[in-house]
C-alpha cells in the first residue's frame, strides 16, 4: 500500500474519491437523526428560504417534482416540514419548516460541523481557507449551482434505490 500522504491519481480522481468518502460518512451521521441525504438537501433548502414553492425547490436542486412532493409529504409527516397556500399564488404551497424542523436544522448544523471538522482534519485553518476558495472556483467555472449537491438529479431517473422518501 502507497504511503498515505503519496499522490496516485489524477485530481479529478481525488475529488471524487473523497466526495464519495465524504457524502458516505455524512450520510452515516444524518442516519443518527432518521434522515438520508436528499431529506437534509430539502430541509436545508427550505431553512436557507423560506416561503419558496415546491415547484421552486424542484428546480433549484434539480429534482422530479414528483421526488420533492414525496420527500415533503415525508418530512411533513414527520413534523418538520410545514405546507401553506402561497401569498403570492393560491394555487402553490409554500414550504416552512415548523418549530420541531428548526430544532431538527440546529442538529444537522452540529453534525455538519463536526463533519467538516473530520473531513479536513490535518489542514492548517489557512490550508482550509484557500481549499474553499479553490473548490468554490472550481464549482463556479463548471457552472454548479451553488449549495445544491448535483446528485439530486439522478435521483428517481434511474436503477438507484432513491425509496428513501418513505
Amino acid at each position: 500500500m502507497p504511503p498515505a500522504n503519496r499522490r496516485t491519481g489524477g485530481i479529478a480522481f481525488l475529488l471524487a474519491q473523497l466526495g464519495q468518502h465524504a457524502a458516505d460518512r455524512f450520510a452515516a451521521r444524518i442516519a443518527e437523526l432518521d434522515l438520508v441525504l436528499p431529506q437534509a438537501g430539502i430541509l436545508r433548502a427550505i431553512a436557507m428560504g423560506p416561503g419558496r414553492s415546491q415547484q421552486a425547490l424542484s428546480e433549484q436542486l434539480g429534482l422530479l417534482p414528483s421526488r420533492v412532493v414525496a420527500f415533503v409529504d415525508n418530512l411533513e409527516q414527520r413534523g418538520y416540514v410545514e405546507r401553506r397556500r402561497s401569498t403570492e399564488d393560491r394555487r402553490l404551497n409554500a414550504l416552512y419548516l415548523t418549530a420541531k424542523g428548526t430544532e431538527l436544522m440546529a442538529e444537522l448544523g452540529k453534525l455538519g460541523k463536526a463533519h467538516e471538522a473530520e473531513i479536513t482534519a490535518g489542514l492548517s485553518p489557512e490550508q482550509r481557507e484557500a481549499l474553499a476558495e479553490t473548490l468554490t472556483a472550481m464549482a463556479a467555472r463548471q457552472q454548479l449551482t451553488p449549495g445544491v449537491h448535483p446528485g439530486y438529479k439522478s435521483i428517481g431517473r434511474g436503477p438507484a434505490d432513491d425509496s428513501a422518501a418513505g
